[in-house]
């Protein structure tokens, strides 16, 4: 059997380290545009759930994760000046995104995993693989060159961002709502080594207008959302990496596979960064795919449908959240003028269906207590 991987990024570099360790006589090629050393963006998020899967599937690949990685157990939440503190139930972690490359890179190499990097596939009839892999992102060349056959449907949210870095290592992660100068922003940060920290910027699309953001220089951008956000930056400066204002491409496919050509992660369906699971979700993905293949290695119309078949309930679920999760945020102006910070906080932990009031009581009964003194109501008490 022979695959040929359509990007070099987490979920296809894992889906070959695992295809190689469950089908050692697969022919595998793994296509990347980007140099060996390249990266865009800054850390990664791994939660301690997702963790679990990655430990079950590829021990000795999680080990070299969980020694570079940075956790934390609590998050904060501040709607304009009044924070609230989250302990979480679990510890979740991130990652630099270049150490997660290079960790997966050196894994594939000493598996002898043929990676060409610096490599564009335009014409993907040439591909001749029995298995062609679209790993390539939320924007996958491979769907786009099919996207009859995929079922693709594609439009953006309203909200406009932009992923920076800041040179220190907050102490946890934090949201931070606030309103400035008639404008909605929030500023999602958490640390992902000791000296560096993600720092994602973002305001609705109204702000965008009434602030004029849209007729600034990138680098005016920058400058406008340290000076809404100085107060937690302490007088470090966001760090700029390929960091495109834009706004989120939401991906979906009626059918994951065309032929013999298959999607995952963000090329199949894109995961909003609200949930945080982005990466996780396309390295699961990878997991199911390899499995699947592992038990059919030379039956893959088998193999496609099985992988289907697995990991559709779950990954549909994880999807409807990242649903729930951008809807929300996508009426984030509302929300801000109408709840109190404690209601605020209720309404965002709950917001994707996946938890609700029992469960945020057995989770997080500090939360709920503080909560509760604040005089808000949970739903299944109401």
């Amino acid at each position: 059997m022979k695959a040929d991987i359509v990007g070099g990024g987490p979920a296809g570099l894992f889906l070959a380290i695992l295809l190689a360790r469950r089908v050692p006589a697969a022919r595998l090629t793994v296509f990347e545009q980007n140099p060996r050393d390249a990266t865009f963006g800054f850390g990664v998020v791994l939660a301690d759930t997702g963790l679990a899967r990655l430990q079950a599937a590829a021990p000795e690949v999680c080990a070299d994760l969980v020694e570079a990685m940075k956790f934390t157990d609590q998050q904060g939440i501040v709607l304009n000046d009044t924070a609230v503190v989250v302990r979480r139930p679990g510890a979740g972690g991130a990652i630099p995104r270049i150490t997660l490359l290079e960790i997966l890179q050196a894994h594939a190499e000493r598996l002898g995993i043929e990676v060409l990097y610096e490599t564009r596939v335009t014409d993907f009839e040439r591909l001749d693989g029995d298995l062609v892999v679209g790993a390539d992102g939320v924007h996958s060349k491979i769907r786009a060159a099919d996207e009859a056959g995929f079922g693709t449907t594609h439009y953006n949210l309203s909200n406009h961002f932009a992923w920076y870095g800041v040179a220190k290592a907050f102490e946890s992660p934090a949201l931070v709502f606030r309103k400035f100068q008639g404008g909605y922003f929030v500023a999602h940060y958490y640390p992902y080594s000791d000296s560096m920290s993600t720092f994602v910027a973002e305001c609705d699309h109204q702000t965008w207008l009434d602030l004029g953001i849209e007729t600034l220089s990138d680098e005016q951008r920058q400058a406008l959302f340290e000076t809404v956000f100085a107060a937690e930056l302490d007088g470090e400066r966001l760090v700029s990496n390929n960091s495109v204002w834009r706004q989120f491409p939401v991906i979906r496919n009626a059918r994951w596979h065309a032929g013999n050509r298959v999607l995952l992660g963000d090329a199949l369906a894109s995961a909003h960064f609200s949930i945080g699971s982005g990466t996780r979700i396309a390295m699961e993905d990878a997991i199911a795919l390899a499995e699947a293949v592992a038990l059919s290695p030379n039956d893959i119309p088998a193999a496609l449908a099985r992988y289907v078949e697995s990991r559709g309930p779950h990954k549909k679920q994880l999807i409807d959240a990242s649903s729930a999760s951008f809807l929300w945020y996508e009426r984030m102006r509302e929300w801000m003028d109408t709840y109190s910070p404690h209601e605020f906080v209720y309404r965002f932990m709950t917001r994707t269906g996946r938890v609700d009031g029992a469960r945020l009581r057995d989770q997080y009964p500090e939360l709920v207590r503080e909560i509760a003194d604040a005089g808000v109501v949970l739903a299944d008490e109401a």
